[in-house]
């Protein structure tokens, strides 16, 4: 499975030992940025070169990591064909992936250690969405979004 990742300054360490957790369990990493925690950057140009490749179907899922994961997901999410989930815990992650058939992850850097952001982002990774009357809820946010966005 191809996995986009990308984040801003905050949460590039993350980043990279998020990289090196999904290359180790055999997954096809593409890295969008940034390039170093020394430099403040703006997290939606991350976000939203991530989403584009997830929306465009040049990868799967998306990962994206800030200081807190709020960022990153309002900027993901406006992105036409990304569900963009700001994620705290396991369970979290397993619902947004199974209920909401959220394509992006994104999590913490400063207020997750990234243990937990590791099993966060195996178990967004590994969770089929549900489909069923979940998938005809997505469908109505979908009908939205693209009612809204022409």
């Amino acid at each position: 499975m191809r996995v986009v990742i990308g984040s801003d300054h905050a949460g590039y360490d993350q980043k990279e030992r998020l990289k090196a957790h999904l290359s180790e369990r055999g997954y096809d990493v593409v890295d969008v940025g940034t390039a170093s925690a020394d430099e403040s950057v703006d997290y939606p140009d991350f976000a939203i070169a991530a989403s584009r490749i997830v929306a465009h179907g040049d990868a799967e899922l998306g990962v994206l990591v800030c200081g807190t994961g709020i960022g990153m997901s309002i900027a993901a999410n406006k992105v036409r064909g990304v569900r963009a989930a700001n994620i705290t815990s396991v369970e979290f992650a397993r619902l947004a992936r199974e209920h909401n058939n959220a394509n992006v992850v994104t999590v913490s850097a400063r207020l997750v250690p990234v243990q937990d952001n590791e099993q966060i982002v195996d178990m967004f990774l590994s969770t089929p969405f549900a489909g069923g009357r979940h998938g005809d809820r997505v469908d109505k946010i979908t009908a939205v979004e693209l009612e809204e966005r022409g």
